[in-house]
């Protein structure tokens, strides 16, 4: 067997007894053992390093853990073991199976880890909202969330629907959820925006796509929201997480996320940990600084995924006569190529309005949509062709 499997088929028991440094040593192949040569240089262990989410005044860990990827309990628990106090699940992810796997991961540490997670994307009515808090409260065996996000906002229109908001006041009430939140990936500069001048401050978070290839719209609208109280906590830090021999064996990740932290404005991020190998590389990130190596790896790590990688920002979808959901299309193909995971691909896809898919552009003879950051267009609704009609 050789080390690299030693460490891949590491248990939460051995990775705790290992720690960061030891497990990095061990791993002795591939890009962790690059990235973090580093870190077991300076014998640095995992400290954890918390800040402030906002109004909610929740003290969490800057390195919290993104639950939607990871397939069993183990990873999550080594992670609250270790201190990370913070993890995001949604009521759509794995069709259900995730808030579940958190669930299982939460037992006999509930009191120490704020749990977030989403209502459904198309949940727009007190009836959708009461039905998806109450089956995430089954399912993640809690009694309360601390968290509610309504997902998957490409406006500020649904976070002021009343109806929505009498029915989250009223399971505040119940005592069944204590903050309020939104989630966005398009049009996000406008989403925070709408939800910073909010003159009642009913949204207490925003979880936002943010990575060194963020627009600097979305960077200024970060920290509009963070000045009006609201917790920013970052997703997709990995720009896609896409695979590259740009870097040869040199993992990019460790660089991203500490691109993402060095933005005070930004409470926490919530990287995609599918086990105890991204696990370590993600949390060992706290309480290290940016270097100009870092700097230099996301260069060359940005060069690379340039053509392909799609911002999110829709400025592209005015130009397409059909009025097709371009980014959520592109988002889908993320998860597909950079993600590995064509289930989440899939249900991401599945999630668009037959009249804004790939299925409407069959009216076009010629795709003339247009990106600002010189995308192929009419080449990533091919590939949406193949992959998901």
């Amino acid at each position: 067997m050789s080390d690299a499997k030693d460490h891949n088929s590491m248990n939460r028991r051995d990775f705790l007894k290992i720690g960061v440094v030891g497990a990095a040593a061990t791993a002795g192949l591939g890009g962790l053992s690059k990235i973090v040569e580093g870190v077991t240089a300076s014998k640095h262990d995992i400290m954890p390093v918390y800040r402030t989410l906002g109004r909610t005044g929740l003290k969490v860990t800057i390195v919290s853990f993104g639950a939607m990827l990871t397939p069993d309990h183990e990873p999550m628990e080594a992670a609250f073991d270790l201190g990370v106090n913070y993890v995001d699940t949604a009521r759509r992810y794995m069709n259900g199976r995730n808030e579940e796997i958190v669930g299982k991961a939460l037992k006999g540490r509930r009191d120490k880890v704020y749990v977030a997670t989403k209502s459904l994307p198309s949940s727009t009515t007190k009836k959708d909202i009461l039905n998806d808090v109450e089956t995430s409260l089954s399912k993640l065996r809690t009694d309360y969330i601390d968290v509610i996000q309504l997902h998957s906002l490409t406006s500020g229109d649904r976070a002021f629907m009343p109806e929505i908001r009498e029915v989250l006041m009223e399971l505040r009430k119940q005592g069944k959820v204590r903050f309020f939140g939104v989630t966005t990936h398009t049009n996000q500069a406008d989403v925070l925006k709408a939800i910073a001048d909010d003159p009642d401050k009913f949204f207490d978070t925003a979880l936002v796509s943010y990575n060194f290839k963020s627009e600097m719209s979305v960077k200024n609208a970060i920290a509009l929201a963070a000045k009006s109280g609201i917790g920013i906590v970052a997703m997709k830090t990995q720009a896609g997480g896409y695979k590259t021999d740009a870097l040869g064996p040199i993992s990019p990740h460790q660089a991203a996320l500490k691109w993402v932290l060095q933005d005070t404005n930004v409470a926490c991020a919530i990287p995609g940990m599918k086990d105890m190998t991204m696990l370590q590389e993600a949390t060992a990130v706290m309480g290290m600084k940016m270097t100009r190596r870092d700097e230099r790896i996301l260069e060359r790590y940005a060069e690379a995924i340039t053509p392909y990688y799609c911002h999110l920002c829709a400025q592209c979808e005015p130009t397409c006569p059909q009025n097709i959901a371009i980014s959520t299309i592109n988002r889908s193909i993320m998860y597909a190529e950079g993600y590995e995971d064509m289930e989440l691909a899939r249900a991401t896809y599945d999630e668009i309005p037959p009249h804004k898919s790939v299925y409407a552009c069959s009216n076009c003879t010629e795709c003339v949509a247009r990106c600002v950051n010189g995308l192929n267009i009419a080449a990533k609704i091919q590939k949406a062709k193949t992959l998901f009609a």
